[in-house]
């Protein structure tokens, strides 16, 4: 009988990370089906490669953290748990179920998700009341992405970042870096072989 009453909790907690673990994978491969090209993946990002693309950020000296196309919020939470008390997390996509799900699962005052397009980052951050990024993190497939919706996002990145900020970019394929390569003089990479697929990752530096 103890044993019994034992195992109860700690079965309970499996199946409540088991529940959180498929509901996540199931919005995000709904996703992946309406908007394969704005995606980009099958699969969320691995934590390894969350941690390294998250490496060089100095969160001490980050007041606004964006990012583009947050999925299920692969990326979401470890920027929370490493953002100062005081700073904001803005992530914004134009998939409203992926808006829908995040606004109900993750509590943080420091959180603003937001329906809508990367291209209007600047009125977006503006509305909320902040003139300026100090890291903007996307993982959109910004050779896919239609109408030259690609080089808009890389100008507008550049426009709304503050001198030393960056611009962290995961991508399957190298193309990537053409399009921060007009804007970004000063772009590290790096590659994340843990990973489903394998990725590359990119670093853009604003010029202080």
């Amino acid at each position: 009988m103890t044993n019994s009453i034992a195992k109860t909790p700690i079965l309970g907690r499996i199946k409540t990370r088991l529940v959180r673990f498929l509901g996540a994978w199931g919005v995000f491969f709904k996703g992946f089906i309406k908007h394969p090209v704005m995606v980009g993946s099958i699969m969320p990002s691995s934590d390894i490669t969350v941690k390294k693309m998250l490496a060089p950020v100095d969160w001490e000296n980050c007041n606004l953290f964006v990012e583009y196309g947050p999925g299920v919020g692969t990326f979401c939470r470890p920027v929370l748990e490493r953002m100062k008390p005081d700073a904001a997390l803005v992530v914004i996509d134009l998939n409203a179920d992926f808006i829908d799900y995040l606004s109900k699962t993750i509590r943080d005052s420091r959180f603003f998700p937001v329906h809508g397009s990367a291209a209007d980052v600047q009125q977006i951050i503006a509305d909320l009341g902040h003139e300026k990024a100090d890291y903007i993190l996307s993982g959109l497939p910004f050779s896919t992405l239609p109408d030259q919706l690609g080089p808009k996002i890389a100008a507008e990145t550049y426009d709304v970042l503050r001198p030393g900020g960056a611009f962290l970019v995961y991508q399957f394929v190298k193309r990537a870096r053409d399009f921060m390569a007009p804007h970004f003089a000063h772009i590290d990479s790096g590659y994340s072989l843990w990973n489903i697929l394998p990725c590359h990752l990119y670093w853009g530096w604003k010029a202080k």
